[in-house]
């Protein structure tokens, strides 16, 4: 008789190529709480200023709030394989919604901006088993042969968050900023509900021990890491102690872990996992997309707000045309994946978002807005065959067992490509900002005269339009910078699966399991 590790894969007919409503239903949960993850991350970080006004305290202790809940993130994705290898999924996730939904209505009471940090810390790790132990989830219901396809549907709250939320952040905020958390808690009870009702019970099957020195060298490591190099933005440099310091502890308990885990069967983080061709480019391009397209990813909003005057509000309305491209693509893409393989339709995506990313090279202070929103469109189509088939390339031809380990390694190179890309770019952008004599003094008081009036400073308006312009030429230069290198992803993605797997190895595994 065969018992299957989890008995979500029961969910689905592997020999089935479409995604049936069970797969379905279980898909929308697992959406459901991956938005809620990431849009908290977008929705705090224009409630920065309402922080530091409530609270009275510093843009740099004001920032903790997000440094909180990401350190949170990149200390518990780490444990998220074994987790699911322990414990199987469903009772995991379930929990990770409690602590994320707990760590939200926390949040709303905060007395000071400590217990607010301590908080934000709680929601992160809850949001940052959210979408490894999901992924899993998903990938173990629709079996190997559609795995393109539900990636796809994974990716939806990948784009919804960073454009919905500074719109709903920005209404919101306008109620009350307590409502940014708030809002969590009946999404997050429906969560629960849905996730307890739909998922399958979980039988999980433990073949592995706890690698507890393995955590005491990963999670920390990866959180030092993580908080030197987010850092780099406030300090100005990299050689700065307070970016070094941790950096250097980060990058040697991680160097410890790699030696670690090379001489463990069952570490925390499968490095073997590296054997597979597959995990090994998809990983490399991972890495350098990541870095490239979401460090870059900051500069628009930056731009529209501070060189055009518009609100947080009115920023993420206008960048809904990139998610709108996204969406017409990323079925396409994903079912395209399970038919042909990832390496073409993630070359297609890269070199039409490099086509996209090209046109801002070329902003001025009055760039037209249509021909932005079509940029971003264009950006959009490209995202859509990206990033979810990326993920499929080195997760389609794991084991069944494999699947969790390798969905934890991918969402850590994930995030910390993320973070590698916003600190370059910040320092990038700010050092061109240098460059210029008015720009800096233009961003921030042209759209407030009497704020420009009341610090002393005093431009005339051929000073001010030619700071504004100055601030274009210096975010144009940053973004030919993030041109050449996601151009340059183009080379690991070239050697990216060109065809689907024949025997897909998940399916020789089942066939032994009896």
């Amino acid at each position: 008789m065969t018992h299957p590790p989890d008995s979500a894969a029961s969910a689905q007919d592997p020999a089935s190529d479409k995604l049936d409503p069970a797969v379905l239903r279980i898909a929308g949960v697992v959406v459901l709480g991956s938005i809620m993850s990431i849009l908290d991350i977008s929705v705090v970080v224009i409630a920065l200023p309402t922080f530091q006004d409530t609270f009275q305290t510093t843009t740099a202790v004001a920032a903790w709030t997000m440094t909180g809940y990401t350190l949170a993130l990149a200390t518990v994705i780490p444990l998220s394989g074994w987790v699911a290898d322990r414990f199987g999924t469903k009772r995991p996730y379930m929990l990770a919604i409690t602590l994320f939904v707990l760590g939200s209505a926390l949040c709303s009471t905060a007395w000071n901006i400590e217990s607010l940090i301590a908080f934000r810390v709680l929601q992160g790790f809850g949001g940052g088993l959210l979408m490894p132990l999901g992924m899993t989830i998903m990938t173990r219901a629709a079996g190997p042969q559609r795995i393109g396809r539900v990636m796809a549907v994974l990716g939806v709250p990948m784009l919804l968050g960073p454009i919905s939320g500074p719109i709903l952040g920005g209404w919101l905020i306008g109620y009350d900023w307590k409502w940014i958390f708030l809002i969590n808690v009946p999404l997050g009870i429906i969560g629960l509900i849905l996730a307890f009702t739909i998922f399958p019970s979980d039988n999980p099957e433990p073949r592995e021990s706890f690698d507890l020195l393995g955590m005491l060298l990963a999670s920390p490591g990866l959180a030092a890491l993580l908080y030197g190099i987010s850092s780099i933005p406030g300090e100005g440099k990299v050689l700065a102690p307070k970016v070094l310091i941790p950096a250097i502890i980060g990058v040697v308990l991680l160097a410890l872990f790699v030696v670690h885990a090379l001489r463990t069967e069952h570490p925390l983080i499968d490095l073997h996992l590296f054997r597979n061709r597959s995990v090994s480019i998809a990983a490399g391009t991972m890495i350098m997309f990541a870095a490239a397209f979401f460090g870059s990813g900051l500069l628009l909003p930056l731009y529209l707000q501070q060189v055009r005057g518009e609100s947080a509000m009115s920023a993420g309305l206008l960048l809904v045309p990139q998610g709108l491209g996204a969406m017409l693509t990323m079925p396409i893409a994903g079912r395209l994946v399970d038919k042909i393989g990832p390496g073409k339709i993630v070359m297609t995506g890269i070199a039409v978002i490099t086509i996209g990313v090209a046109f801002f090279t070329q902003l001025h202070a009055d760039t037209s807005y249509p021909l932005i929103l079509v940029a971003l469109f264009i950006m959009g189509l490209g995202m859509g065959c990206t990033m979810m088939p990326i993920m499929t390339a080195a997760i389609q031809t794991l084991t069944h067992h494999q699947v969790a380990r390798g969905s934890t390694l991918m969402n850590i190179i994930n995030q910390t490509g993320g973070s590698i890309g916003t600190a370059t770019f910040s320092v990038l952008l700010t050092n061109a900002l240098k460059n210029h004599e008015f720009a800096g003094i233009a961003m921030a008081y042209e759209h407030d005269p009497a704020k420009m009036q009341q610090a002393g400073v005093k431009l005339s308006e051929d000073m001010l339009h030619a700071g504004l312009q100055q601030a274009s030429t210096a975010f144009g230069n940053t973004y030919v910078v993030a041109v050449v290198l996601i151009a340059l992803t183009l080379i690991p993605a070239f050697f990216l699966p060109r065809s689907k797997p024949k025997t897909p190895i998940q399916d020789a595994e089942a066939s032994m399991m009896v």
